[in-house]
């Protein structure tokens, strides 16, 4: 497992390089920017992504969320595993404030849609079908449904690779010496599958900006991808009655308050 390690301590050394992990959710609207002029002025070629069949979103994007917590709960448990089990315990809570998150942010963007949208034939637009009121049953009628469709993939692939990234932070500064062989060797594991996970999210992310939806419905979808994770991270998990950050930077705000 020496070769995991080397890729360990690379990708650690990649995150401490300064204005990295600052720069990071600036990434995701400048993609979002960038990517929704070159779509509407037809600057991308199509290709095998730019079908919502390919396997990455089949069989990722589709199931991002569950992908997020399959990988990021063992991490949290070894990485934290030091601590007291009250801190583990709120390390674990930040899971349940990040799933109420998604649950609520996709279940609004269904609702705008369902509310917005209309039901109309596959031939004709100018055919409506008043009697189907949401776009569950319209298709299960065979028909189409054009409502307003925020972008919840900007928003899911943005908002879990900046929940991963707060989440694996402790890896720049713990010592995984201090770990046996085999919770070590599986620590090492997820954190690099979590790194790749991070760069399929953000390889997607380009997709979904250059390939789908319409400009402000990207826009919004990454806006609202970028607002929970600041106002949990960079607000809220300061505070006593939260969840509180993950153990490198809940010490620096210990020292810094001192």
């Amino acid at each position: 497992m020496a070769a995991v390690d080397v890729i360990v301590d690379q990708l650690v050394s990649l995150w401490r390089i300064p204005g990295v992990r600052h720069f990071f959710p600036w990434t995701f609207l400048i993609i979002s920017v960038v990517g929704s002029a070159l779509k509407e002025l037809q600057f991308v070629p199509q290709t095998y992504f730019s079908s919502s069949r390919n396997a990455l979103n089949v069989y990722f994007v589709k199931l991002s969320w569950g992908w997020t917590l399959l990988l990021l709960t063992p991490f949290l448990l070894l990485s934290n595993s030091c601590f007291s089990r009250t801190f583990l315990c709120r390390r674990l809570l930040s899971l349940v404030v990040a799933t109420a998150i998604w649950y609520v942010f996709t279940e609004t963007f269904f609702y705008i849609e369902d509310i917005s949208g209309v039901c109309f034939e596959p031939s004709s637009a100018d055919i409506t079908k008043t009697e189907f009121t949401s776009k569950v049953t319209c298709r299960r009628a065979g028909f189409h449904w054009d409502g307003y469709d925020i972008s919840g993939h900007s928003f899911i692939l943005c908002y879990s690779a900046l929940f991963i990234m707060e989440e694996t932070a402790p890896m720049a500064s713990m010592k995984t010496t201090s770990l046996s062989a085999l919770p070590r060797m599986v620590l090492n594991l997820l954190y690099v599958a979590l790194n790749l996970i991070i760069i399929m999210w953000v390889w997607m992310f380009t997709c979904t900006s250059v390939y789908f939806h319409d400009q402000t419905q990207k826009w919004l979808g990454t806006m609202c991808g970028l607002l929970p994770w600041y106002l949990t991270y960079r607000v809220w998990y300061l505070n006593p009655l939260s969840p509180g950050l993950p153990p490198q930077r809940h010490l620096k705000e210990e020292k810094q308050h001192a």
